[in-house]
Protein backbone atom coordinates (compact mmCIF):
# COMPACT_ATOMS: atom_id res chain seq x y z
CA UNK A 1 0.00 0.00 0.00
CA UNK A 2 2.97 2.08 1.06
CA UNK A 3 5.15 1.56 -1.89
CA UNK A 4 2.05 0.69 -4.82
CA UNK A 5 4.77 -1.51 -6.17
CA UNK A 6 3.16 -5.12 -6.93
CA UNK A 7 4.32 -8.10 -4.54
CA UNK A 8 4.32 -11.96 -4.79
CA UNK A 9 5.09 -14.10 -2.00
CA UNK A 10 4.32 -18.27 -0.73
CA UNK A 11 2.73 -19.46 2.34
CA UNK A 12 2.65 -22.52 4.21
CA UNK A 13 -0.86 -22.58 5.44
CA UNK A 14 -2.88 -25.30 7.24
CA UNK A 15 -6.71 -26.62 6.51
CA UNK A 16 -8.81 -27.27 8.80
CA UNK A 17 -7.94 -30.95 9.10
CA UNK A 18 -4.27 -29.24 10.05
CA UNK A 19 -3.15 -31.15 6.19
CA UNK A 20 -0.42 -28.41 5.32
CA UNK A 21 -0.20 -26.79 1.76
CA UNK A 22 1.54 -23.99 -0.25
CA UNK A 23 -0.27 -21.14 -1.78
CA UNK A 24 0.86 -18.16 -3.50
CA UNK A 25 -0.31 -14.48 -3.10
CA UNK A 26 0.20 -12.31 -5.55
CA UNK A 27 -1.11 -8.35 -4.34
CA UNK A 28 -1.36 -5.07 -6.51
CA UNK A 29 -2.81 -2.12 -5.72
CA UNK A 30 -5.66 -0.48 -7.43
CA UNK A 31 -8.27 2.30 -7.33
CA UNK A 32 -12.45 1.28 -5.94
CA UNK A 33 -15.18 3.35 -7.76
CA UNK A 34 -14.70 5.56 -5.29
CA UNK A 35 -10.97 6.78 -6.30
CA UNK A 36 -9.56 5.15 -2.93
CA UNK A 37 -6.62 3.42 -3.38
CA UNK A 38 -7.17 -0.61 -2.59
CA UNK A 39 -5.26 -3.60 -3.02
CA UNK A 40 -6.79 -6.86 -4.37
CA UNK A 41 -5.02 -10.21 -4.46
CA UNK A 42 -4.92 -13.64 -6.27
CA UNK A 43 -4.30 -16.61 -4.28
CA UNK A 44 -3.17 -19.84 -6.10
CA UNK A 45 -2.41 -23.36 -4.87
CA UNK A 46 0.66 -24.58 -5.59
CA UNK A 47 1.26 -27.40 -3.45
CA UNK A 48 2.01 -29.87 -6.35
CA UNK A 49 4.51 -27.21 -7.68
CA UNK A 50 6.42 -26.94 -4.29
CA UNK A 51 6.71 -30.64 -4.40
CA UNK A 52 7.71 -31.35 -7.13
CA UNK A 53 10.55 -28.19 -6.68
CA UNK A 54 11.50 -30.29 -3.21
CA UNK A 55 11.72 -33.58 -5.21
CA UNK A 56 13.98 -31.99 -7.87
CA UNK A 57 16.29 -30.20 -4.85
CA UNK A 58 16.89 -33.51 -3.02
CA UNK A 59 18.25 -35.30 -6.56
CA UNK A 60 20.06 -32.14 -7.39
CA UNK A 61 21.94 -32.50 -4.16
CA UNK A 62 22.49 -36.18 -4.37
CA UNK A 63 23.79 -35.90 -7.85
CA UNK A 64 25.94 -33.61 -6.52
CA UNK A 65 27.17 -35.44 -3.47
CA UNK A 66 27.34 -38.38 -6.61
CA UNK A 67 29.52 -36.60 -8.67
CA UNK A 68 31.96 -35.57 -5.97
CA UNK A 69 32.42 -38.92 -4.46
CA UNK A 70 32.87 -40.14 -7.77
CA UNK A 71 35.57 -37.68 -9.09
CA UNK A 72 37.27 -38.14 -5.43
CA UNK A 73 37.33 -41.67 -5.33
CA UNK A 74 39.10 -41.96 -8.92
CA UNK A 75 42.16 -39.63 -8.10
CA UNK A 76 44.02 -42.81 -6.97
CA UNK A 77 43.58 -45.27 -9.95
CA UNK A 78 44.18 -42.20 -12.04
CA UNK A 79 47.25 -41.33 -10.55
CA UNK A 80 48.18 -44.78 -10.84
CA UNK A 81 47.30 -44.44 -14.85
CA UNK A 82 49.32 -41.33 -14.88
CA UNK A 83 52.11 -42.36 -13.23
CA UNK A 84 52.95 -46.13 -14.85
CA UNK A 85 51.84 -44.18 -18.34
CA UNK A 86 55.02 -41.80 -17.63
CA UNK A 87 57.10 -44.49 -16.12
CA UNK A 88 56.54 -46.74 -19.34
CA UNK A 89 57.11 -43.30 -21.77
CA UNK A 90 60.23 -43.04 -20.06
CA UNK A 91 61.68 -46.63 -19.86
CA UNK A 92 60.40 -47.81 -23.47
CA UNK A 93 61.23 -44.64 -25.36
CA UNK A 94 63.25 -45.48 -28.46
CA UNK A 95 63.66 -48.99 -26.89
CA UNK A 96 60.09 -49.80 -29.45
CA UNK A 97 59.23 -49.42 -32.80
CA UNK A 98 57.82 -45.63 -33.33
CA UNK A 99 54.41 -46.95 -33.35
CA UNK A 100 54.94 -47.70 -29.75
CA UNK A 101 56.17 -44.68 -28.85
CA UNK A 102 53.14 -43.16 -30.33
CA UNK A 103 51.10 -44.82 -28.61
CA UNK A 104 52.69 -44.02 -25.35
CA UNK A 105 52.16 -40.84 -26.04
CA UNK A 106 48.50 -40.65 -26.78
CA UNK A 107 48.61 -42.94 -23.67
CA UNK A 108 49.75 -40.63 -21.32
CA UNK A 109 48.14 -37.43 -23.16
CA UNK A 110 44.44 -38.70 -22.67
CA UNK A 111 45.50 -39.96 -18.85
CA UNK A 112 46.21 -36.18 -18.42
CA UNK A 113 43.62 -34.64 -20.14
CA UNK A 114 41.15 -37.22 -17.73
CA UNK A 115 43.02 -35.75 -14.71
CA UNK A 116 42.43 -31.98 -15.95
CA UNK A 117 39.12 -32.45 -15.90
CA UNK A 118 38.75 -34.77 -12.88
CA UNK A 119 40.51 -32.11 -10.70
CA UNK A 120 38.38 -29.42 -12.86
CA UNK A 121 35.10 -30.76 -11.86
CA UNK A 122 36.39 -31.30 -7.93
CA UNK A 123 37.04 -27.52 -7.81
CA UNK A 124 33.67 -26.80 -9.44
CA UNK A 125 31.82 -28.59 -6.65
CA UNK A 126 34.31 -27.55 -3.89
CA UNK A 127 34.08 -23.80 -5.30
CA UNK A 128 30.34 -23.87 -5.50
CA UNK A 129 28.88 -26.28 -3.67
CA UNK A 130 30.19 -27.46 -0.66
CA UNK A 131 30.51 -24.56 2.28
CA UNK A 132 29.15 -22.09 0.08
CA UNK A 133 26.98 -20.39 2.70
CA UNK A 134 29.78 -19.24 4.58
CA UNK A 135 29.95 -15.19 3.80
CA UNK A 136 31.98 -12.96 5.55
CA UNK A 137 33.93 -9.62 5.10
CA UNK A 138 36.85 -10.62 2.43
CA UNK A 139 39.27 -8.74 1.41
CA UNK A 140 39.48 -9.34 -2.19
CA UNK A 141 43.05 -7.76 -2.27
CA UNK A 142 44.08 -10.90 -0.06
CA UNK A 143 42.37 -13.29 -2.43
CA UNK A 144 43.91 -11.52 -5.56
CA UNK A 145 47.08 -12.36 -4.06
CA UNK A 146 46.07 -15.75 -3.24
CA UNK A 147 45.21 -16.75 -6.62
CA UNK A 148 48.40 -15.19 -8.14
CA UNK A 149 50.34 -16.85 -5.74
CA UNK A 150 48.60 -20.21 -7.25
CA UNK A 151 49.43 -19.39 -11.34
CA UNK A 152 52.85 -18.24 -10.22
CA UNK A 153 54.36 -21.01 -12.46
CA UNK A 154 52.56 -20.32 -15.52
CA UNK A 155 52.61 -16.30 -14.93
CA UNK A 156 56.68 -17.12 -15.00
CA UNK A 157 56.14 -19.22 -17.48
CA UNK A 158 54.23 -16.97 -20.14
CA UNK A 159 55.92 -13.72 -18.49
CA UNK A 160 52.32 -12.12 -17.55
CA UNK A 161 52.56 -8.94 -16.10
CA UNK A 162 49.85 -8.57 -13.68
CA UNK A 163 48.71 -5.39 -11.62
CA UNK A 164 45.71 -3.98 -10.20
CA UNK A 165 44.17 -0.94 -8.70
CA UNK A 166 43.02 -0.87 -4.53
CA UNK A 167 40.70 -3.58 -4.73
CA UNK A 168 37.42 -3.34 -1.68
CA UNK A 169 36.25 -6.00 1.15
CA UNK A 170 33.48 -7.40 -0.18
CA UNK A 171 30.74 -9.49 1.57
CA UNK A 172 31.28 -13.43 0.62
CA UNK A 173 33.00 -16.76 0.03
CA UNK A 174 36.75 -16.16 0.43
CA UNK A 175 37.80 -19.62 -1.36
CA UNK A 176 34.72 -19.42 -4.16
CA UNK A 177 36.03 -15.78 -5.06
CA UNK A 178 39.55 -16.76 -4.70
CA UNK A 179 38.84 -19.53 -7.34
CA UNK A 180 37.06 -16.92 -9.58
CA UNK A 181 39.41 -14.93 -9.72
CA UNK A 182 42.49 -17.63 -10.45
CA UNK A 183 40.38 -18.94 -13.14
CA UNK A 184 39.86 -15.80 -14.64
CA UNK A 185 44.04 -14.30 -14.63
CA UNK A 186 44.76 -18.07 -15.80
CA UNK A 187 42.11 -17.19 -18.91
CA UNK A 188 43.66 -14.60 -19.71
CA UNK A 189 47.56 -16.11 -19.99
CA UNK A 190 45.74 -19.23 -21.61
CA UNK A 191 44.58 -16.85 -24.22
CA UNK A 192 47.33 -14.85 -25.20
CA UNK A 193 48.35 -13.27 -27.88
CA UNK A 194 51.45 -12.89 -29.69
CA UNK A 195 52.60 -10.14 -26.92
CA UNK A 196 53.12 -11.14 -22.99
CA UNK A 197 50.09 -11.39 -21.38
CA UNK A 198 49.29 -7.80 -19.52
CA UNK A 199 46.33 -8.52 -17.15
CA UNK A 200 44.62 -5.79 -15.33
CA UNK A 201 42.14 -6.08 -12.02
CA UNK A 202 39.93 -3.60 -10.82
CA UNK A 203 36.60 -2.43 -9.05
CA UNK A 204 34.19 0.23 -8.98
CA UNK A 205 31.33 0.97 -6.95
CA UNK A 206 27.52 0.94 -8.73
CA UNK A 207 24.19 0.87 -7.50
CA UNK A 208 24.19 -2.74 -8.08
CA UNK A 209 27.10 -3.42 -5.98
CA UNK A 210 30.85 -4.16 -6.66
CA UNK A 211 31.71 -4.20 -9.87
CA UNK A 212 35.41 -6.56 -10.80
CA UNK A 213 37.01 -5.97 -14.13
CA UNK A 214 39.70 -8.75 -15.43
CA UNK A 215 41.31 -6.99 -18.83
CA UNK A 216 43.63 -8.79 -20.63
CA UNK A 217 45.71 -7.54 -24.13
CA UNK A 218 45.27 -11.37 -25.25
CA UNK A 219 43.78 -12.80 -28.85
CA UNK A 220 39.94 -11.56 -28.05
CA UNK A 221 36.51 -13.55 -28.32
CA UNK A 222 33.89 -12.65 -31.19
CA UNK A 223 30.74 -11.01 -29.39
CA UNK A 224 28.71 -13.58 -31.26
CA UNK A 225 30.13 -16.48 -28.19
CA UNK A 226 30.06 -14.08 -25.67
CA UNK A 227 27.86 -16.29 -23.89
CA UNK A 228 28.85 -19.67 -25.48
CA UNK A 229 32.01 -19.18 -23.55
CA UNK A 230 30.53 -20.08 -20.22
CA UNK A 231 28.36 -23.08 -20.50
CA UNK A 232 29.90 -26.40 -19.11
CA UNK A 233 32.50 -27.86 -21.03
CA UNK A 234 32.29 -25.38 -24.04
CA UNK A 235 35.50 -24.43 -25.46
CA UNK A 236 36.39 -22.19 -28.71
CA UNK A 237 39.89 -23.24 -29.23
CA UNK A 238 40.26 -27.38 -29.97
CA UNK A 239 43.57 -29.48 -28.27
CA UNK A 240 45.85 -26.42 -28.84
CA UNK A 241 44.97 -25.09 -26.45
CA UNK A 242 44.91 -26.71 -22.79
CA UNK A 243 41.87 -26.71 -20.57
CA UNK A 244 38.77 -28.68 -19.74
CA UNK A 245 36.34 -25.97 -20.21
CA UNK A 246 35.16 -25.57 -16.94
CA UNK A 247 36.82 -22.96 -15.73
CA UNK A 248 34.26 -19.99 -17.24
CA UNK A 249 31.25 -22.31 -16.13
CA UNK A 250 32.69 -22.31 -12.41
CA UNK A 251 32.63 -18.84 -12.45
CA UNK A 252 29.38 -18.15 -13.62
CA UNK A 253 28.50 -20.34 -10.95
CA UNK A 254 30.56 -18.28 -8.07
CA UNK A 255 28.94 -15.14 -9.09
CA UNK A 256 25.50 -16.85 -9.06
CA UNK A 257 25.96 -17.69 -5.60
CA UNK A 258 26.79 -14.57 -4.84
CA UNK A 259 23.81 -13.02 -5.94
CA UNK A 260 25.78 -11.50 -9.81
CA UNK A 261 25.98 -11.72 -13.15
CA UNK A 262 29.01 -11.99 -15.16
CA UNK A 263 30.02 -11.04 -18.98
CA UNK A 264 32.89 -10.45 -21.20
CA UNK A 265 33.16 -7.76 -23.65
CA UNK A 266 35.88 -8.44 -26.49
CA UNK A 267 36.72 -8.14 -30.27
CA UNK A 268 38.71 -10.93 -31.78
CA UNK A 269 42.30 -9.41 -31.79
CA UNK A 270 41.60 -6.60 -29.41
CA UNK A 271 41.76 -8.75 -26.15
CA UNK A 272 38.99 -9.42 -23.50
CA UNK A 273 37.51 -7.66 -20.52
CA UNK A 274 35.94 -9.86 -18.40
CA UNK A 275 33.00 -7.94 -15.70
CA UNK A 276 31.43 -9.91 -12.80
CA UNK A 277 29.34 -7.42 -10.02
CA UNK A 278 29.26 -9.11 -6.31
CA UNK A 279 26.03 -7.43 -4.33
CA UNK A 280 26.92 -5.41 -1.54
CA UNK A 281 24.73 -7.88 0.50
CA UNK A 282 24.17 -10.66 -2.05
CA UNK A 283 23.39 -13.99 -0.37
CA UNK A 284 24.43 -17.41 -1.45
Amino acid sequence: METGTPQSWALRVLKKDAVPFWVRVDATTAQDADGATVWRAVVSDITESKRAERAIQTTNSELQEFAYALAHDLQEPLRMVVNFSQLLAQEYAGKLDEHADKYLAYSLDGALRIEALQQGLLDYLEATERDSHRLSPVDCNHVLSQALLSLQTVIRQSGAVVTSDPLPTAVGNEAMLMHLLQNLVGNSIKYKGDAAPAIHVSALRTAEGWLFSVRDNGVGIDPAYAEFVFGMFKRLHGKETPGTGIGLALCRKVVERHGGRIWVESEPGHGATFKFTIPTLGPI
